[in-house]
């Protein structure tokens, strides 16, 4: 069996009372409370997919090319740098 543990710790924000007022009415709306919705805004903010949006155009592109690809890194390199200096003697 396994046990989800949740932490749950106090935090404390300094926000314009109208914009608390505001979230406070779009919490009660979705039947939710202020802290889940910050702790859901919080969590989008933070993911992969978020921090994939923030990546350049050119990065973005080339992100995943090597997916699933049996790649050899440390080899690729190795005959790279082999070839480049003892090709040039």
């Amino acid at each position: 069996m396994i046990y989800i543990i949740r932490m749950d710790v106090k935090l404390t924000l300094k926000l314009d009372k109208s914009v608390i007022k505001k979230a406070k009415e779009y919490a009660n709306s979705k039947n939710e409370s202020l802290s889940a919705l910050v702790e859901k805004y919080f969590l989008e903010l933070t993911s992969e997919k978020n921090f994939k949006q923030n990546l350049s155009p050119n990065v973005r592109k080339i992100s995943g090319i090597l997916k699933n690809k049996d790649v050899n890194y440390k080899e690729d390199v190795s005959n790279y740098l082999l070839g480049k200096y003892l090709n040039n003697e």
